[in-house]
């Protein structure tokens, strides 16, 4: 039997549900898009500065680029919102599938892994806030190597721990960045096509794409039986 490729997910958005932020960014800047445009910002330096060669943690990129998208609009953002959006970010929930596909995975013999910017401690406090910390054989942080995804360093320090090749490992994701990152390694790759996602037409594509992670599982369930029989 074809031997089941080790599967590691992506976090923000990918598991979690970011919209559950829009309102607080609704509030502060009268502008419920404002969300989209900070988190697209966040990704967007935090890859400017690893391409760099210098290292910021993801919490800290966050907080400057939301401090910049204010003194773009001159809006001050105080304490009590700064402390709401850290707890919001931390706490958010799981999107409604994910639990079940999940769990669905690991009946089917998957080991399932994470791989995010986050810091170690803010993925423990989401993923146990979510109930699904449990689910995962490990947790991996970008913040252990000192590069942020989609840089190679961020994908072969999981391959170093795990003491596998690449191409024994399958990134799932909802964001194309991440998983051009993933295959450009030598990686599978799987997009989940949450709202605001999509497929790049130029660069490494994935093999499956799903419109939610429980999709993303049956095919790829489906993708190692028909390689089982074949084998």
């Amino acid at each position: 039997m074809a031997a089941l490729p080790l599967i590691v997910f992506d976090v923000n958005e990918t598991l979690l549900d970011l919209t559950t932020m829009e309102p607080i960014f609704e509030r502060i800047f009268r502008d419920k898009g404002a969300m989209r445009l900070w988190f697209a910002n966040l990704i967007l330096y935090s890859s400017a500065l690893t391409v760099a060669g210098r290292y910021v943690p993801f919490t800290d990129i966050g907080s400057a680029v939301l401090k910049m998208l204010a003194d773009t609009r001159a809006i001050r953002i105080g304490d009590a919102d700064k402390k709401e959006l850290v707890e919001k970010f931390s706490t958010m929930p799981p999107h409604r599938e994910v639990p079940a596909a999940l769990k669905k995975l690991r009946k089917a013999g998957f080991r399932l892994f994470t791989l995010t910017d986050n810091l170690r401690e803010v993925q423990t406090r989401q993923l146990e806030h979510g109930g699904i910390a449990d689910l995962f054989e490990r947790r991996f942080s970008a913040d252990e190597v000192k590069h942020h995804k989609p840089s190679r360093e961020a994908y072969a320090h999981v391959e170093k721990e795990l003491g596998a090749t690449p191409r024994q490992l399958c990134l799932v994701a909802c964001h194309t960045w991440d998983t051009l990152g993933a295959v450009a390694a030598g990686w599978q790759a799987a997009l989940i096509k949450r709202v605001g996602n999509d497929l790049l037409e130029v660069g490494p594509q994935p093999q499956i794409v799903g419109a939610d992670l429980d999709d993303v599982a049956r095919q790829l369930i489906a993708r190692h039986q028909e390689k089982a029989n074949v084998a």
